[in-house]
């Protein structure tokens, strides 16, 4: 088993640089299955999403040479050898259900795809790609097949453009059908789409690839049939999400941190919620500076949203963030249902959370008096106090490493996987800001109690 053992306590200060986001290249790496041509990806971050993505490509037919010191990958699949893509790559995460879109148009056997899988925060699910999918001329049946299921997809006679409308702007969904759309006959129109920058980030591409795709103001995205690519390059954005991070670790620890490569335009929503907390930054030419300007205030409200709102996976570190903070805030999860789980361990620390199945907000949101704990109130601010902690998922894992940089002393924190899932050489990062923190291999035992403890 490998930790991280973090001795927190003290300010971080210095510059660090954002990966490519992760939520876009995965996404993109299928996408590319649309053409035989060559695609060269520039700011692909190294980290185990991007790992499985490439080798659900190969799997499939793909020829990828990837430099990771560079962040260079280059794919083309000049052919499919398989429609299938086996079993071990169960639960792996959420690409395998895109393939689905991205191969329809492309071959006329039968894709055969295994259950999707990512981080346990709650219900993701695909009902919403199937529906959209069979809109465009798609059969798409479940399957038990050995432990697993698999989903099985065809589309025989070619698939026919049609005016979808999602009944939530799931980013999965609307990834999936755009994909489909590429091939299909005539003109396909999604209403109520998903508009993340990872999504407009997709259309860039798609539209250097040679389709003609448009995005309207009101969530409305518009593709045509394409018969003819052609070979590109593309710079994959900067993860958002582990710039949030980054900063909320320089303002948290009181110190003053320089995110190299954070875009303003895609922080709009949560830098106006430092400002609310008194958190400093500082937008520059090639970045942005986080820092603490003075004693943090609370009383604030945040609703997590589809973009443009205040993005879920902004919210895990932010909830730490206010436990410094004087005052009372409420955050309210409308995304996933289940999503709050890690401020168990939170309170463990000290933190002063409480949990609460009514939506407290502005708005009453799908998971209303469905006796989920959706909304929590944090009071700050209370002192934290080191722990041996074990990772849930990928965003509750950077809550945690934050709140170990806050507790004075030395926590171990385990389930390190989850964490290389989305953080690009996180350890190297925290250190060269001035973290106290290495990875470490280790006997079990030493998790075993907390362990015990969670399962019961």
């Amino acid at each position: 088993m490998e930790i991280l053992k973090i001795k927190g306590g003290k300010p971080l200060e210095g510059k660090v640089k954002a990966a490519g986001a992760k939520n876009a290249v995965t996404k993109l790496l299928v996408a590319s299955l649309l053409s035989d041509k060559r695609c060269v990806f520039y700011n692909v971050p190294d980290i185990a999403e991007v790992e499985v993505t490439v080798e659900l490509c190969r799997e499939i037919g793909s020829e990828v040479q990837w430099d990771r010191n560079a962040g260079v990958l280059e794919i083309i699949t000049k052919e499919l050898k398989s429609s299938y893509v086996p079993q071990r790559f169960s639960g792996s995460n959420r690409i395998p259900i895109l393939m689905i879109g991205a191969l329809l148009g492309r071959t006329d056997e039968d894709i055969i795809v295994p259950t999707a899988g990512g981080c346990k925060i709650g219900k993701r699910p695909v009902d919403f790609h199937i529906t959209a999918l069979e809109k465009l001329g798609a059969t798409i049946e479940f399957r038990e097949m050995r432990k697993e299921g698999a989903y099985f997809a065809r589309a025989h006679e070619g698939m026919k453009g049609a005016v979808i409308t999602l009944p939530f702007p799931s980013v999965g969904a609307t990834e999936n059908t755009i994909l489909a759309a590429v091939r299909a006959k005539g003109t396909t129109v999604i209403k109520n789409a998903a508009i993340e920058p990872e999504i407009v980030d997709l259309i860039l591409f798609l539209q250097k690839l040679g389709v003609t795709i448009g995005m309207d103001v009101d969530r409305t995205i518009r593709i045509q049939q394409t018969h003819q690519f052609q070979e590109i390059e593309h710079v994959v954005i900067t993860d958002r999400i582990e710039a949030a991070s980054l900063g909320l670790a320089g303002i948290s620890t009181k110190g003053r941190v320089f995110v190299e490569g954070a875009q303003h335009a895609h922080m709009i929503t949560f830098l106006n919620r430092l400002r609310e907390v008194n958190a400093g930054f500082e937008v520059k030419k090639d970045g942005i500076e986080f820092f603490y300007k003075g004693p943090l205030k609370g009383g604030i409200h945040i609703e997590t949203d589809v973009h443009p709102g205040f993005m879920t996976d902004w919210q895990q570190p932010f909830v730490v963030l206010l436990s410094q903070a004087h005052g009372a805030s409420v955050v309210h999860e409308t995304v996933y249902e289940n999503r709050f789980g890690y401020t168990e361990t939170l309170r463990l620390m000290g933190a002063d959370i409480e949990a609460f199945t009514q939506c407290l907000g502005g708005k009453e949101c799908r998971f209303s008096s469905q006796n989920f704990q959706h909304s929590i109130v944090v009071k700050g601010p209370t002192p934290l106090q080191s722990k041996d902690i074990v990772i849930p998922d990928l965003r509750a894992g950077f809550a945690y490493v934050l709140a170990a940089l806050l507790a004075p002393d030395v926590s171990n924190i385990s389930g390190v996987h989850y964490l290389d899932r989305g953080y690009e050489k996180l350890v190297e990062k925290l250190s060269s800001i001035g973290a106290e923190v290495t990875r470490e291999k280790t006997s079990d035992s030493i998790l075993k109690p907390l362990v015990k403890a969670l399962a019961g």
